[in-house]
């Protein structure tokens, strides 16, 4: 197993796309629920190993599913997973994984467990870190409701485009299979990123994020296949969309319509019963699965609802499992 890490200079946007920050009370209010959550999530694990321990599952003894520290970085950097069974000779999927606001790659890479699906599943794993705000926040510059609060932020969009083009210079990323997968702040950046690449990236993943609000924004020349996982009881990024810290946000629905029109998918959204568990903390089979008929062959576009998810959702499954299952199955046409 290999861990690298790459830098890429900082780069700003021109003046004409920069917003002010106007909202520093919403934005503490935002950073404290993220920590909440996060540290609500870190005892629950630790909760979960004991009574492992004390019903006699100790699990093996490989090394912690952690990042290597990797090479001196300077301004920018990105991890990159190796998958252990890495063949040069053969093309390899890639997947870039995004964090939310406030948190960070090695925060996100863990939360999915996608490091170690790397290796079960052979796809190389890019987990860059965007840049940190005035607030002392890392942030993804995504979509016009979030979360680029600065009135200059990074040009995160030619970042990652320069990170994917690294990756593929140095090892055999098969091109018909690059996706991004994303969580709050990363997965309004997954949609962007899908927007701007829709000649490149095969397939999205998004965890409590959205489109832009004018579809326009969107200029995609291509179909993505998109599954969107959302909890209607999110109190971050309303699964109904409205007011986000300040801004308008799309719901659910409209974001996942709105790809659905991109992709020109001619049908309506229907149910895929049965329904499926993912959250822990919630009773039965929560998660409400439909999809857009009608799509050009093979792409899909998924709504995923977790009655009574939350924005950090405690999975009862191996997400990075249904994860992979969805991206591996959606490479481009």
């Amino acid at each position: 197993m290999y861990w690298l890490m790459r830098s890429f200079p900082i780069t700003g946007t021109s003046a004409a796309n920069r917003r002010p920050f106007s909202l520093p009370d919403n934005i503490r209010l935002l950073t404290d629920l993220l920590h909440m959550r996060k540290l609500f999530n870190i005892l629950a694990s630790v909760m979960i190993a004991i009574l492992l321990t004390g019903c006699g599952g100790g699990g093996d003894s490989a090394a912690p599913n952690t990042p290597d520290p990797g090479f001196p970085i300077s301004s920018r950097p990105y991890q990159l997973k190796i998958p252990a069974n890495y063949d040069p000779g053969s093309p390899t999927a890639l997947i870039v994984l995004l964090h939310g606001y406030s948190s960070n790659s090695n925060e996100v890479a863990n939360y999915f467990g996608l490091i170690k699906a790397a290796d079960s599943q052979g796809f190389l794993l890019a987990y860059p870190d965007g840049t940190i705000d005035s607030r002392g926040n890392r942030y993804w510059n995504g979509t016009d409701a979030c979360c680029a609060f600065d009135p200059d932020p990074a040009d995160d969009v030619s970042y990652l485009t320069s990170v994917m083009d690294d990756i593929a210079a140095k090892y055999n990323v098969d091109p018909n299979r690059i996706y991004f997968v994303g969580h709050s702040n990363g997965a309004f950046m997954s949609n962007r990123m899908a927007c701007e690449h829709s000649s490149r990236i095969a397939a999205i993943v998004t965890l409590a994020g959205m489109q832009w609000n004018d579809p326009r924004l969107c200029p995609t020349t291509k179909p993505v296949s998109v599954l969107h996982i959302h909890g209607d009881l999110d109190d971050t990024i309303f699964f109904d969309g409205g007011n986000v810290f300040g801004t308008l946000s799309p719901s659910a629905f409209d974001s996942t319509a709105t790809w659905a029109a991109k992709d020109g998918c001619t049908g309506n959204l229907i149910d895929l019963p049965p329904n499926i568990d993912l959250e822990s903390v919630i009773t039965g089979d929560e998660t409400r699965v439909q999809r857009y008929t009608g799509c050009p062959a093979g792409i899909d576009v998924e709504l995923w609802t977790i009655t009574g998810g939350s924005h950090i959702p405690t999975f009862s499954t191996n997400i990075a499992d249904l994860i992979w299952n969805f991206l591996s199955t959606h490479p481009k046409p």
